[in-house]
C-alpha cells in the first residue's frame, strides 16, 4: 500500500517539476504501390507492343511474293486446261514484266484454254504455252510401237516423247545418243488400247497421240525419210 502511494507521489512530483515524459510513438508503416500501378510495368508493356507492331509491318513489307498458277501434273500439247488442273504457287518475280508471262491467281483464268506445248508437273503455267481451244490445230496421230519400246505405265493422259532411231549404217545412226532429239516432244497420249483391242501386229502397241498439225507433218516427213526406223517412246515421270 505504501509502495503504491510512493509511486503516485513521485509521478506528481515529476509533473509539478515540468519534466517531460516520453511520448508513445506508433510503429512505422512502409508505403507500398500496387504492381499494376507501377509505371515501369507499363513502360515495358509499351515497348513490347511497339516492337510487335514494327516487326509485323517489316515482315509485311518484305513479302513481295505473288500467287500464280502452276500445273499439277504433266500435260501435253492439245490438253485442255481448267482450274482443276492447276495449283497456286507463291513466287517472287524480279519485275512486273516477268510476272506478265504467267497467270496470277487473282486474275480470272480465260475459258477454253489449250496447251500448245507440253508443261511438266509443278511448272508455272506460261502464257506462251497456252492458246484458245481448237486454234492450235491439234490432230490425232496413231503410231504403232514395238511393245518393248513403250514403258508399261503409258496410257491415256500420259505425256511422252517419241524418238525415231535409224538402224546401224543409216545416215544419222552414228549420232551420239546425247544429241538425239525427240521427233515429237511432250505430246499427250489420247488412247493406248492394249492386246487385241489395238488391231496391230503381234508384239506391237498402238498409241493415239494429240499432236500439233505442223508437228505431224514434220514427223511423217522424218518417218518417211528413214528406212525401217525404230520408234521408241519415253514417258515423263
Amino acid at each position: 500500500m505504501f509502495a503504491g502511494a510512493e509511486v503516485g507521489m513521485m509521478a506528481a512530483v515529476a509533473r509539478s517539476s515540468g519534466t517531460p515524459t516520453a511520448p508513445q510513438v506508433a510503429p512505422a508503416v512502409r508505403s507500398t504501390t500496387s504492381g499494376w500501378r507501377d509505371p515501369r510495368l507499363w513502360v515495358g508493356v509499351a515497348i513490347v507492343a511497339v516492337s510487335v507492331v514494327a516487326g509485323a509491318r517489316l515482315l509485311a513489307g518484305a513479302d513481295d511474293t505473288v500467287q500464280v498458277w502452276s500445273v499439277a501434273a504433266d500435260m501435253g500439247a492439245g490438253d485442255r486446261i481448267t482450274e482443276a488442273d492447276l495449283v497456286a504457287d507463291r513466287v517472287r518475280f524480279a519485275d512486273d514484266e516477268q510476272l506478265g508471262g504467267y497467270y496470277p491467281v487473282d486474275e480470272e483464268l480465260p475459258a477454253d484454254l489449250e496447251l500448245t506445248r507440253g508443261v511438266g508437273a509443278g511448272e508455272l503455267l506460261p502464257r506462251g504455252a497456252v492458246g484458245d481451244a481448237g486454234a492450235s490445230g491439234t490432230l490425232e496421230l496413231p503410231i504403232s510401237v514395238e511393245a518393248q519400246q513403250v514403258p508399261p505405265g503409258v496410257g491415256p493422259g500420259s505425256v511422252v516423247h517419241v524418238y525415231l532411231l535409224a538402224p546401224a549404217g543409216e545416215p544419222g545412226a552414228a549420232q551420239p545418243a546425247a544429241r538425239v532429239e525427240p521427233a515429237l516432244a511432250d505430246v499427250t497420249v489420247l488412247d493406248a488400247p492394249a492386246g487385241e483391242a489395238s488391231f496391230t501386229a503381234a508384239g506391237t502397241r498402238q498409241l493415239v497421240l494429240a499432236v500439233a498439225e505442223d508437228d505431224v507433218a514434220r514427223f511423217l516427213e522424218q518417218l518417211g525419210s528413214t528406212e525401217a526406223p525404230t520408234i521408241m517412246v519415253a514417258k515423263r515421270s
